[in-house]
């Protein structure tokens, strides 16, 4: 594969941002209090987590980046600002003193997660709907809106948001959350996963049940296509017409797949607002998230990983 000019790409980032939060330590006993390790602290790391690991993909895939969504007035919200900036994502963070900003702290040993806490709350009806204002004013600036719902609230008005770009005549990409499909019809493409598309269409039989369901899905929310990631089974793009176009999943050793569908995701929306066609951006999102999975927590995954000969 030759790698596209992303340099003119624009995306518009809009979903639940969240710090990812690394505790590192040793665990070498048991609490006399509990069957629990103990973790012998050593260093703290921080990173980019949800619709902001989305955006940091792309702008490290080159494309002109702009993030909405909502954070709280505290110590994580001003520390992402500085995590985005870095990553020369440019942030438009509406910011909440009634709520924390997410945060996932990870407490880490040898490399092995020992526990996860998740510190989260809703932001207020009247953030979220200053955060519509201003994703009107966006979308003349971006050529993709990607919409990262990660179940947080930050996408409460994301029917209105899908109609008003489609109505912009920009491509819509969503990742989805949750059971309840109908709030992302209209979009142009959703890419879930095996588990998500589950929860939705219900269990299949075999193959053949599999793809019946799913473009039943596509075709009843008015998709151009929906992307289906399988792990170590590759994906399975449904297309209009009853068309269906798979890839492989490139054998890699598998490190951690924190952030693969993020990586995913934002290399489709970089290749499609870089001008290539749907099958080709399927083909370097697949092998994006191949190499993602090598990689430790959240990261990115440049132009040169993916287009590497």
């Amino acid at each position: 594969m030759k790698a596209p000019d992303t340099g003119k790409a624009r995306v518009l980032v809009v979903g639940d941002v969240m710090l990812d939060r690394y505790w590192y330590g040793d665990a070498s006993r048991i609490s006399p209090e509990a069957p629990v390790p103990v973790l012998l602290y050593r260093e703290e790391e921080f990173r980019l987590g949800g619709a902001a690991n989305v955006a940091a993909n792309c702008a490290a895939l080159g494309a002109a980046t702009h993030l909405l969504s909502v954070v709280g007035r505290d110590e994580a919200g001003a520390r992402l600002v500085k995590l985005l900036k870095a990553k020369k994502v440019r942030p438009s963070l509406h910011s909440d003193a009634r709520v924390h900003t997410t945060q996932k702290l990870r407490l880490i040993a040898r490399r092995q997660q020992l526990l996860r806490v998740d510190m989260e709350r809703a932001p207020s009806t009247e953030v979220l709907a200053s955060t519509l204002a201003e994703f009107r004013g966006a979308l003349k600036e971006c050529d993709v809106v990607l919409l990262s719902d990660y179940g947080k609230g930050g996408l409460h008005h994301i029917e209105t948001m899908i109609r008003e770009a489609r109505k912009a005549r920009k491509l819509v990409l969503v990742d989805p959350k949750g059971d309840d499909y109908a709030r992302y019809k209209g979009a142009t493409l959703l890419t879930p996963n095996l588990a998500e598309l589950r929860d939705v269409v219900g269990s299949w039989k075999d193959e053949k049940d599999l793809f019946s369901r799913a473009h039943a899905l596509r075709e009843r929310l008015g998709l151009e296509a929906l992307l289906l990631t399988r792990g170590e089974n590759g994906m399975s793009l449904f297309k209009k017409n009853r068309k269906t176009f798979q890839v492989k999943a490139e054998k890699r050793e598998v490190s951690d797949v924190t952030g693969a569908g993020d990586t995913v995701i934002a290399t489709l929306a970089v290749m499609l607002a870089a001008g290539q066609g749907l099958e080709a951006a399927v083909r370097a999102a697949n092998r994006a998230g191949g190499i993602k999975v090598t990689k430790f927590g959240t990261a990115e995954v440049t132009l040169q990983e993916i287009f590497a000969t």
